[in-house]
């Protein structure tokens, strides 16, 4: 195929509408990205190309085009340049800031931390971690939950992968820390992620204090030949597939990518939980039975029986189909790429969207409505909360554990109530990962003794 003939099929693509303006799309794309991509959805179908600030950009929708993409080589949709903004917080070496030979043996490390015998130590970390914490809630009250389980879930993420003394000793600071990396991953960043302004001032500065906190205690631990079960031990026993180690700031950056891609699942989709529960008491009551019942033969919940929990795993999935925290998800791409008779060149962004597509209603019936009990669809490229392939989201499983274990713990002991009307909680996008309505107030009270 000739470039003029490329160009030709590339055309017929259809263009959003509105984007005259200096930056194209970019002040609507930023304003709520979601929305925006709903918009060129509903508008031109399946593909829809428009200006991302001078990055044209092809949204791609639907269980063919989701596969299409995934089963691409990144060879020629590339992650790393399309995620070049995540670089300054994971650092250079690590995942999009290494070769792209260097960051599959490193999800290959990840992968040995998430082994079911390292889930299974992980999981009563997560409930001592949660049964602190209501342990002084008292009999009723109030609370912002949101930022209660962005709290909650960097020091169930510190204590898990990095170790009890880390976490009783540098939580705060973690939690500082975090807020800080993630005010930077905003919409603007897709763009440029290196102007100069105070949120990435504020990275910068933030993501150097951590690599100093975790080299430190990789140094302490060596210097003391101590050994571990968490996560941070997998890294510095880790070795290339030529026998290197990892260097002290690839095993950072690698704490840093797990947490990261971790802490903002769990917070969200915990959060949303809790929401969802609130607003939906017949469901709830459903879920309070099946914890119960699997509390009465285990009271520690551990990580097998928490696979046995189908009424919450619908639930959860659910929360995840209707509320996913990423998005957008985005591919450059390198060698012209193909799709149904059209040619999207290479130096263009591919776009694709767990928003949009969870709102199919040819794959989710009635998407407005909540439903727990939802048949997963026929069709395994509809679902895609995580992404998919081979760069489906490291922290997945991780976060999913967290949310379950904590989630049991709160409806063993409390009921929950929303503290306002239910149209009042609503999704934002602070920054590109969608969060409930700030403040994400919830009344609690304790269960009478049963």
């Amino acid at each position: 195929m000739t470039a003029a003939n490329a160009q030709q099929r590339s055309a017929t693509i259809r263009f959003v509408s509105g984007g005259r303006e200096p930056g194209g799309h970019f002040a609507e794309f930023c304003a709520h990205p979601a929305h925006f991509l709903m918009r060129a959805y509903r508008e031109c179908g399946e593909l829809a190309e428009f200006d991302q600030g001078g990055i044209l950009t092809v949204l791609m929708v639907g269980p063919e085009a989701h596969e299409a993409i995934f089963r691409a080589p990144d060879e020629q949709l590339s992650a790393a340049l399309a995620y070049q903004y995540m670089v300054p917080i994971f650092g250079e070496g690590v995942q999009y800031g290494a070769p792209l030979a260097i960051e599959r043996q490193q999800l290959r490390m990840h992968s040995q931390g998430l082994r079911a015998e390292r889930m299974t130590y992980y999981a009563p970390i997560i409930a001592r971690e949660a049964a602190d914490w209501i342990s002084g809630w008292g009999e009723h009250g109030q609370m912002d939950f949101y930022e209660s389980f962005a709290d909650l879930t960097i020091k169930t993420s510190t204590h898990c992968l990095l170790g009890a003394e880390f976490r009783y000793t540098l939580t705060d600071e973690f939690a500082r820390i975090y807020h800080d990396l993630g005010a930077a991953v905003d919409a603007s960043g897709t763009v440029d992620h290196t102007v100069q302004k105070a949120a990435y001032a504020r990275r910068d500065e933030a993501r150097a204090e951590l690599g100093e906190l975790i080299i430190a205690r990789v140094r302490e631990r060596r210097a003391a030949g101590e050994q571990h079960d968490d996560l941070l031990s997998v890294y510095m026993n880790s070795t290339y597939q030529d026998g290197t180690p990892l260097s002290e700031s690839q095993i950072a950056g690698m704490v840093v990518w797990f947490m990261f891609a971790g802490h903002h699942t769990s917070a969200n989709t915990a959060a949303w939980t809790l929401v969802e529960l609130a607003r939906h008491p017949q469901f709830c009551a459903e879920i309070v039975q099946e914890v119960d019942g699997l509390w009465a033969d285990d009271p520690e919940l551990g990580f097998r029986t928490l696979r046995k929990m189908p009424l919450l795993d619908g639930f959860v999935r659910e929360i995840l189909r209707a509320h996913p925290p990423l998005n957008t998800l985005s591919r450059r791409v390198v060698q012209d790429f193909h799709y149904k008779g059209h040619c999207i060149e290479a130096g263009k962004n591919i776009m694709f969207s767990p928003w949009v597509a969870h709102r199919l209603p040819e794959h989710f019936p009635d998407p407005e409505r909540f439903d727990p009990h939802r048949p997963e669809p026929e069709n395994k490229f509809a679902y895609i909360p995580f992404g998919g392939g081979s760069r489906k989201c490291v922290g997945n499983a991780f976060a999913i554990l967290q949310v379950k274990r904590i989630i049991c713990e709160l409806l063993h002991h409390y009921q929950f109530e929303l503290d306002g009307p239910a149209d009042t909680y609503q999704e934002i996008m602070p920054s590109l990962i969608l969060r409930p309505s700030d403040p994400c107030v919830l009344r609690y009270q304790r269960r009478a003794p049963s």
